[in-house]
């Protein structure tokens, strides 16, 4: 965790946790989800930037926790938890999701933006971690930025601007 006032910066399959005066960024998100949870009452958050829906998809051996929404969300909580946050104040702001290319085909496989909203909407229910707000579908890319101060999730969108939730 960073204690300086900064725009921590989190990558593609990549999560972190951070603290007031910070905030968090993350950009790409096409199909991929930004999952943001807060402990409001702490100014403590986290944010995993989810690339697909389930881990069962990985290879075997070594996996990336922050890459699938059903192990990411879980580790994401259990790190706030370890640094103060109260399980029972959590709460998530979820934005991305898109369908970034159009396919002939109905191969439910090509629908990964759609998937990864359900997969990401199913694990927070399953902790009971309720979703305030979200910015998801369609089929514009997003960059996210959450200040755990104020709880705005700042979004901007291509080719639609900036808008907060």
């Amino acid at each position: 965790m960073i204690d300086v006032k900064d725009v921590i910066k989190v990558g593609i399959a990549d999560m972190n946790i951070f603290k007031t005066p910070n905030t968090i960024r993350t950009s790409g998100l096409g199909s991929c989800v930004g999952v943001v949870v807060y402990d409001q009452g702490k100014e403590l958050a986290g944010l995993a930037h989810v690339m697909l829906p389930d881990s069962s998809l990985a290879k075997a051996g070594m996996i990336n926790i922050a890459k699938y929404a059903d192990t990411a969300i879980k580790d994401l909580v259990a790190r706030l938890i370890q640094h103060g946050a109260r399980s029972y104040c959590l709460k998530a702001k979820i934005a991305g999701g898109a369908q970034m290319f159009q396919f002939s085909s109905t191969n439910d496989m090509m629908r990964i933006g759609p998937r990864n909203v359900e997969a990401v909407k199913a694990e927070l229910a399953l902790l009971k971690i309720a979703i305030i707000s979200e910015d998801v579908g369609g089929n514009s890319g997003r960059t996210i930025e959450f200040n755990p101060q104020t709880s705005i999730l700042q979004i901007r969108t291509v080719n639609k601007g900036i808008q907060e939730i």
